[in-house]
């Protein structure tokens, strides 16, 4: 077993007895000499057993959302496809969510792969029938209304009513809606009711494997 697979579980022990969580991970990765990298991932990854059966009990399948309202985390889905198109590390986490590596949010920007990404949410969005989607982008991203004007209209080609939008407080305006939310931001999943798990999804229809720590 690897210096990463013993210090996921020793850190899964210790939140599991209450440990408050960057304090384990400290003590963990001293411990086994890990850098600062392995350090996030655990952080993404590794989350206390009630943790993962609160989040799991609220996660509703994609099939469910037919006649329903959705809203996205527009930043949050998008750059973790574009980061599994890219070939860069998504990791399947406890709770079932995917989560990348990549923290770009504040200096995001559109790149080639982000038509095809976008193509590719939407159209895993159409197999599944909303009734209505908001897909919410950040507004303090450089260009965040020109992407919310493609993907609006990506959504009128795809016959997907709703609309596109940023805002300068996505997560209070998720939190707070009362709908099906799309996202894998632990804080968001947290406050919310439901939450469709629409990332790997994605990930299944382009046959991208996340990266799993063995344990």
């Amino acid at each position: 077993m690897s210096a990463t697979a013993k210090a996921a579980n020793d850190i899964k022990y210790l939140l599991d007895r209450g440990y408050p969580k960057q304090g384990a991970i400290c003590y963990v990765c001293d411990h086994y000499r890990l850098d600062i990298n392995v350090r996030y991932i655990l952080t993404r990854v590794v989350l206390s057993g009630d943790t993962v059966i609160s989040r799991k009990a609220k996660t509703t399948e994609c099939e469910n959302i037919k006649g329903t309202q959705v809203w996205i985390d527009g930043y949050n889905i998008l750059i973790g496809v574009e980061s599994g198109l890219n070939g860069e590390p998504v990791y399947l986490c406890d709770d079932g969510f995917l989560r990348d590596t990549k923290g770009v949010f504040r200096n995001y920007h559109c790149s080639t792969i982000t038509q095809k990404a976008l193509d590719e949410i939407i159209s895993v969005l159409a197999g599944f029938k909303p009734f209505r989607v908001e897909i919410l982008f950040d507004r303090q991203i450089s260009k965040s209304g020109e992407l919310a004007r493609w993907t609006g209209k990506k959504l009128e080609r795809a016959d997907i009513n709703g609309c596109v939008r940023t805002s300068r407080h996505v997560d209070y305006d998720l939190k707070h809606c009362g709908k099906i939310i799309a996202t894998s931001d632990g804080s968001i999943i947290d406050a919310v009711e439901s939450v469709i798990n629409l990332q790997r999804k994605v990930f299944e229809q382009l046959k991208i494997t996340p990266v799993t720590i063995e344990r």
